[in-house]
């Protein structure tokens, strides 16, 4: 029982340490930096919703594409500057919304080929924005 006891503490604190690691990079990010972690996290969760798909695991599957969805819509689609960005912002956003629109048809259809396709533009997306962070850092943003 100590020993489950002493497993559990050590859960809990490794997950706290987690969290402050990640809320400690949110803190010191640049804005640039912060999309490339929305990126990542939007990714990673993708990738976690092909395994509970392939699993079976119907509930997680969900999950992990929900979050994905959310950090698409909430974070990235939510963090354009139409003003600033003029037409690259406005295809970003189609973009985004077609994403996320294939995500939802990816967990109402099990449909694995539709997350390969959210998968993919994002890390093409992704990929482009990491090229720029030179520039961005030489701006200040």
């Amino acid at each position: 029982m100590t020993a489950m006891r002493g497993a559990a503490a050590y859960g809990r604190g490794a997950g706290a340490y987690a969290k402050v690691g990640v809320e400690s990079g949110v803190m010191s990010a640049s804005p640039h930096q912060l999309i490339v972690m929305l990126f990542d996290g939007a990714l990673a969760s993708i990738r976690k919703a092909r395994i509970h798909l392939q699993d079976g695991n119907r509930s997680e599957k969900g999950k992990a594409i929900s979050k994905a969805l959310e950090i698409v819509t909430n974070g990235l689609q939510a963090a354009l500057d139409a003003e600033r960005g003029g037409e690259i912002a406005e295809r970003l956003d189609m973009l985004y919304d077609y994403i996320g629109r294939q995500l939802l048809a990816a967990n109402r259809h099990d449909d694995v080929e539709r997350l390969d396709e959210a998968e993919r533009l994002l890390s093409d997306i992704a990929s482009a924005w990491r090229e720029i962070a030179p520039q961005a850092q030489a701006t200040g943003g």
